[in-house]
């Protein structure tokens, strides 16, 4: 066995992203990580524009002692005023709108009396550019937008297509095959025999894996046959596949297939298992650029090794920015010393009002009850022969929500 630190370095930390880029619409793009540098093929705005509701005119024709002005047409959004502003003439302009030829302010409309005879009075002088938003303020033709490696936040695809673009080339989403084994297993809504039960930990590891980025291959349940596992391994190759992930079968037991079928295929393994509770029968690989890994079949040991290695390694190999594992909190019960392997405890993390998180492991730890699971929005990680410690204790943890 290894510590959860070195399986980590051998499996996430040595994952680099893929290098296939798709170009996606814009539609699309959100969530995803730029392959390319954005450049604007526009000035926004391409022109000078009202920042507010009220009146285009000359600076100059709008000092004390004020003099009436006449009011020569209207300037709206996406309909300009065709013509021009001399002295002693006002534009009617509303917010966006372009300014008009010769106009070089706004008169904000709470500051413009409207006669009976239909001109203006001001009320109040301007400055020449006041309440006027210049032509590229936002940026100019040929300036780079969005940088390559950014995560596509719905502001940065709003950017992008203010910028004139339709879409977008992000690297391409991991491909994740997932097999779910063992002659128990069927799906859901399926008949089920005196000795089956559901497969349901497929729906979670997926569920992590598309959260994560990347893009779900199901391969459905295999039974406990060798030949039939290695099928959709090889079917994973030929697909192209960056991870092929197996559910169940990765211990030692007699129907336990999957380090045989590894090894049948010269799987070049980084570790067989970890040194942690739940999901010690965790195993992990490569062939070629596919990486391999074999989660173990009780619920709350897959989703936990899943949580801590297929999800990291989903975010490097999609391009996105690593997360801290871990954050602190303090302990809300007593915990008892822990054994040899870092403990992960299923468990409720509240926030107190000053911001401090509080942790409380649930009753039952057993890694077999996906309901405690499913009742978790954290884990309270428990390092190896850790003493006991009370309720008030620091502690680390991971979040699960």
């Amino acid at each position: 066995m290894i510590s959860v630190d070195e399986a980590h370095r051998r499996l996430v930390e040595a994952a680099r992203p893929i290098r296939r880029t798709v170009c996606v619409p814009l539609r699309e793009a959100a969530g995803r990580v730029l392959a390319e540098d954005v450049l604007a093929t526009r000035t926004q705005p391409g022109f000078d524009a009202s920042a507010m509701d009220g009146y285009a005119l000359q600076a100059t024709d709008c000092q004390a002692p004020f003099q009436p002005l006449m009011v020569i047409g209207e300037s709206a959004a996406g309909r300009g005023f065709d013509g021009a502003v001399g002295p002693g003439e006002a534009v009617r302009i509303f917010t966006g709108a372009p300014l008009p030829q010769g106009a070089d302010a706004v008169l904000i409309q709470e500051d413009a009396e409207r006669r009976d005879d239909g001109s203006l009075l001001p009320q109040e002088a301007v400055t020449k550019g006041q309440h006027v938003r210049p032509a590229g303020i936002d940026f100019a033709a040929g300036r780079r937008l969005l940088e390559t490696g950014l995560r596509l936040s719905p502001g940065a695809v709003a950017l992008a297509a203010s910028g004139g673009h339709p879409q977008l080339r992000v690297l391409d989403r991991p491909k994740v095959a997932v097999l779910a084994t063992g002659d128990e297993l069927v799906e859901p809504g399926a008949a089920i025999g005196p000795s089956q039960i559901i497969a349901s930990n497929g729906y979670g590891v997926a569920a992590l894996v598309e959260a994560a980025g990347g893009t779900i291959i199901d391969c459905g349940i295999a039974r406990d046959r060798e030949d039939e596992i290695a099928s959709h391994l090889d079917r994973a190759l030929a697909e192209g596949c960056d991870c092929f992930v197996t559910i169940g079968g990765a211990s030692v037991g007699d129907h336990d297939l999957i380090g045989k079928v590894f090894a049948a295929r010269k799987v070049d393994i980084a570790f067989l298992k970890v040194a942690m509770r739940p999901g010690k029968p965790l195993m992990a690989g490569r062939i070629g650029d596919m990486r391999l890994v074999g989660l173990p079949g009780n619920p709350a040991s897959s989703m936990v090794a899943a949580t801590l290695f297929l999800a990291p390694l989903v975010r490097r190999l999609a391009g996105r920015p690593d997360r801290p594992l871990t954050r602190a909190a303090i302990l809300g019960a007593d915990v008892p010393a822990n054994g040899q392997r870092t403990d992960f405890m299923r468990s409720l993390a509240t926030t107190r009002d000053d911001g401090t998180i509080v942790v409380t492991p649930l009753p039952r730890q057993d890694s077999s009850l996906l309901s405690i699971y499913a009742a978790a929005n954290a884990l309270l990680m428990r390092a190896p022969d850790a003493q006991s410690a009370r309720a008030g204790a620091p502690c680390r943890i991971i979040d699960l929500a």
